[in-house]
């Protein structure tokens, strides 16, 4: 905080702080208005997220209900063995989307190993960006890398410690 000088006239330091007092009330605005932008747009991202959640799900249940209909009226020989193959074909293309494009990260996370779950906790561990993927692979390869020394370090560590007090007992 600044502070005026005794020595300075009377009115020259009141006009000073009385600017100072200002600007620090433009800019409580500011950051209240900044902080009350954030806000709504974060509950706008949220109810648009929640939105294309349901919109996945929904999608992924209904190439499911399709192709359980596909089957069943090629069971039934309803439906041209061919003509079902090309529609098959559709819907795995429509899954690859689904699945591998940017609306995987919208679906529920997948049932993940028991090792994952010890370690890692029941955590969503699909990115929706490439960017974000690569990030996590390599964030977990250098994870990987350095708990693999850490377990030979320890290992070696400890052949060299059971072999000299093997050494010193006999």
């Amino acid at each position: 905080m600044v502070r005026v000088k005794e020595s300075e006239s009377e009115p020259a330091s009141s006009s000073s702080a009385g600017k100072l007092e200002e600007e620090v009330g433009r800019v409580m605005d500011q950051a209240r208005e900044l902080h009350e932008s954030g806000a709504s747009l974060l509950w706008k991202i949220s109810n648009e997220e929640q939105s294309l959640r349901q919109k996945a799900i929904s999608l992924e249940s209904s190439i499911r209900r399709v192709r359980s209909s596909i089957n069943s009226l090629i069971s039934k020989k309803l439906l041209d063995p061919e003509f079902a193959r090309k529609l098959e074909e559709d819907l795995q293309r429509a899954s690859s989307i689904l699945t591998d494009g940017e609306a995987a990260a919208f679906l529920p996370a997948e049932a993940q190993g028991r090792f994952l779950r010890m370690f890692l906790g029941p955590i969503n561990v699909r990115a929706s960006r490439k960017e974000v993927q690569l990030k996590v692979k390599e964030e977990y390869n250098s994870y990987r890398v350095s708990i693999t020394s850490l377990l030979l370090f320890s290992n070696f560590y400890s052949l060299i410690v059971f072999w000299f007090a093997y050494e010193y007992i006999l």
